[in-house]
């Protein structure tokens, strides 16, 4: 087992996310997914450095290993299997005060065979309900959803919506995102699980929800067919 340096300034050297930028290509790649506010696919990635892509994924998922990149599927709500984006990790998590029952909880899904995704919405379900009813009571679904996903640290904002539009909220802070590298699909089929459930504690459909990791620009994206009354200091 390697034993971490100390730097000149008594800050713990991290060795494997030093080699992992002991790369050129590495680091030509790390700047590039950080000057992309909403995140890049391997194949934009590829076709900016003029690499091969299946080099290029092995360098970015080596980046997404050592926390420098977090990854996530964005389909735009599409239908289909979409292609990983990458975004820059956030230099400091936000805490969360259930980080202890995520992580057990990934732990769990690691080993079913099931389809881990679903497995995990189902459960962030049932969490949502619980959340939801452990909270403040609201007339405006989307006004529980915030009050809860804001408790859990994920800094959500409702959008102003365009006429014929779904409700957007932004979330623009990952309390767990250390596990979301480790596990994208899980984690945010949590998430997605905990908005529907927070939505059938109020009496209403969670089915139509749409959870898009990277959607904006630094921000995760929940479209909700809910009322879309803008609430108090609600727009960015």
């Amino acid at each position: 087992m390697e034993t971490p340096r100390t730097g000149p300034s008594g800050e713990t050297i991290d060795t494997p996310r030093h080699r992992a930028l002991g790369s050129a290509s590495r680091v030509t790649i790390l700047g590039l997914v950080r000057a992309a506010e909403g995140g890049v696919t391997a194949a934009e990635v590829a076709a900016q450095t003029g690499q091969h892509l299946s080099t290029t994924r092995v360098h970015l998922d080596r980046l997404a290993e050592t926390g420098l990149l977090v990854k996530a599927r964005a389909s735009g709500g599409q239908p289909g299997r979409p292609a990983w984006r990458y975004r820059a990790a956030a230099a400091d998590p936000a805490p969360a005060p259930y980080r202890a029952l995520a992580a057990a909880l990934l732990d769990q899904l690691s080993g079913g065979g099931s389809d881990v995704r679903e497995a995990a919405a189902r459960a962030g379900q049932r969490w949502g309900r619980q959340l939801a009813a452990a909270g403040a009571e609201h007339v405006d679904p989307v006004d529980s959803v915030i009050t809860v996903l804001g408790g859990l640290g994920f800094s959500p904002r409702r959008q102003s919506p365009e006429v014929g539009e779904t409700t957007q909220v932004h979330l623009y802070t990952c309390p767990f995102l250390e596990l979301v590298g480790q596990n994208p699909d899980a984690m945010c089929g949590l998430h997605l699980g905990v908005v529907r459930g927070i939505l059938e504690h109020g009496g209403g459909s969670g089915e139509s929800v749409v959870l898009e990791p990277f959607g904006a620009p630094a921000a995760c994206v929940v479209r909700l067919s809910a009322p879309a009354r803008p609430a108090a200091g609600g727009r960015s």
